[in-house]
């Protein structure tokens, strides 16, 4: 590119220094038109002090109450925190529109909720909710504090009132509030509300089930197990589900399956409360297995918290009652997990009756053999040892572990894993009295597993015990007790052991009493369907 010749130079200084000038004339002209207009009096009439916002004037009588309130605050609160007085010192101060005497007001009645155990009288009910509707945020935080303490446990009074009275309606304007201590104490609010069946319909009525459901979403956590244990407590109410499950609106499903990855321990935990009080029919648990909530659920039965492990269990016992559910859940993965869990906390009685029971219900299903290549039928018996004779859970280890011996496969793996300390656990068990079922399931355990060569030697180390517990069984009031003794004599009467030990006791006599209870009982069934016919 050529450089410009001498004449052209001079040309481009020319027009550089005019548009200087020009700029130069540009601002000073704008800076004169805007001095003009500064210096006009039609701005005058605007000072700087009518711009500031308004503010409430403290009125005279105002001003009296509040030194008045403060004299009593001072002196008198022991006395009489619900005197005549002190109310309608509290009425100005709540409606006053100064923000200063509302927070007085707001500090009385948290200090009336943290030292009384009395009911809120009705009276007090007005002045406080108007400080629930103040837009400082001081009195919110303070006047919503109270009412988390007015209805703690033990205040069904002021539930009832507060529901009567339509207090719900500002509790929901402060649970939508941004500032977190006030949606905390709302939202607790209406948990302690939610205790009540009664005022769970006012609940309702006024639409906070929506807005408890949108508050799952809230990135507070303390916001979220609020509002999950509110919806948790309204779920436990049947007629509710309709209201929160609505047809083809899944959001509240699909938000709670969502909880339960939270890594919050106790929002995680309420979630499958909230989800088990939901999972009353079976269209809800097909719901719930199709929004792929099982690999949750197994996660969780990992986790170190023991509310966290004892609410997701409780909700695949739920939902391992449904039959079309049973055959997606027996797959490998739960199945190892809860093997893995019953290894873990084989004392935990919660633990090892859910499981139990689950085990239970899936060997129905038709992959009831992957229960067999898991951990849970060790587990089980493992549990079996451990468990206290006294304890319920014990009634469903052995019922489970009755059903799985019915089982060829099953009943070959636990074979497998009998020894000295399981054979002696089971004859004690069948011959405890305090408890039937467990003793039954026991017997039919030991019924079952008496084929097989290896648990007939452990047997023999217990040929008295045996007995024992087979001259209760025949000589119980209940049939199915005598037909399992019978069952259970001819099956071990084939070894020659205990052929010879039964031949030496009384167990023939006992064998016919049981013959002719039988044949009078025959006799009399005949008698009576003889005279029906008639």
């Amino acid at each position: 590119m050529g450089q410009l010749c001498g004449r052209c130079m001079q040309l481009l200084r020319d027009f550089i220094g005019f548009v200087q000038r020009m700029s130069s004339d540009l601002v000073q002209s704008i800076k004169e038109c805007l001095t003009l207009i500064s210096k006009c009096s039609c701005l005058k009439q605007n000072s700087s002090k009518n711009r500031q916002l308004y503010k409430p004037i403290l009125q005279p009588h105002e001003r009296v109450t509040a030194q008045e309130f403060l004299q009593h605050i001072e002196t008198d609160f022991e006395m009489s925190p619900l005197g005549k007085d002190p109310l309608e010192a509290l009425r100005t101060l709540s409606f006053s529109e100064n923000p200063g005497l509302q927070q007085s007001a707001a500090l009385y009645y948290l200090h009336m909720s943290q030292h009384m155990n009395i009911p809120l009288p009705v009276e007090h009910l007005e002045p406080f909710y108007a400080l629930l509707r103040s837009a400082d945020l001081e009195v919110q935080q303070m006047s919503s504090l109270s009412l988390v303490n007015f209805l703690l446990e033990g205040n069904k009074s002021n539930r009832e009132a507060i529901g009567a009275a339509r207090g719900v309606t500002p509790l929901l304007s402060l649970a939508k509030s941004y500032d977190p201590r006030v949606q905390q104490n709302a939202v607790g609010a209406i948990l302690n509300l939610t205790q009540s069946e009664k005022i769970q319909q006012v609940l309702c009525k006024e639409g906070a089930l929506p807005v408890l459901a949108v508050l799952l979403e809230s990135p507070d956590s303390e916001v979220q197990y609020y509002s999950c244990a509110a919806l948790s407590n309204v779920a436990a109410n049947v007629q509710h589900h309709k209201a929160l499950l609505r047809p083809s609106d899944k959001f509240l499903l699909r938000t709670l399956i969502s909880l339960l990855s939270s890594s919050v321990d106790k929002v995680s935990s309420q979630a499958c409360v909230c989800l088990r009080n939901l999972a009353i029919s079976a269209d809800i648990q097909a719901e719930m297995v199709a929004e792929n909530v099982l690999p949750k659920l197994c996660s969780l039965l990992a986790s170190g918290s023991e509310d966290v492990r004892r609410a997701s269990i409780a909700l695949l016992w739920i939902l391992s009652q449904h039959p079309p559910n049973q055959d997606t859940l027996a797959c490998a993965e739960l199945l190892q997990s809860l093997g893995t869990l019953l290894a873990a906390h084989k004392t935990d009685p919660v633990i090892a009756g859910h499981t139990a029971c689950i085990i239970k219900n899936l060997s129905l299903s038709k992959n009831r053999q992957r229960i067999t290549e898991s951990r849970c039928v060790e587990g089980l018996l493992q549990t079996m040892l451990l468990t206290d004779t006294q304890e319920d859970s014990l009634h469903y280890v052995t019922s489970c572990l009755a059903e799985l011996a019915k089982q060829e496969g099953a009943m070959l793996h636990m074979v497998q894993w009998m020894d000295e300390s399981l054979t002696k656990c089971l004859v004690r068990l069948a011959g405890q009295l305090e408890h039937p079922e467990p003793s039954f399931h026991a017997a039919s355990i030991i019924l079952h597993m008496s084929s097989h060569e290896k648990v007939m030697l452990l047997w023999k180390h217990h040929i008295r015990e045996i007995q024992a517990y087979l001259k209760n069984f025949l000589t119980h009031p209940e049939v199915c007790f005598q037909q399992l003794g019978i069952s259970t004599f001819c099956r071990l009467r084939a070894d020659p052991d205990f052929s010879l030990a039964f031949r030496k006791s009384q167990m023939a006599r006992l064998l016919e009493q049981v013959r002719q209870q039988t044949e009078e009982t025959q006799e009399l069934l005949r008698a009576a369907m003889y005279h029906e016919d008639s």
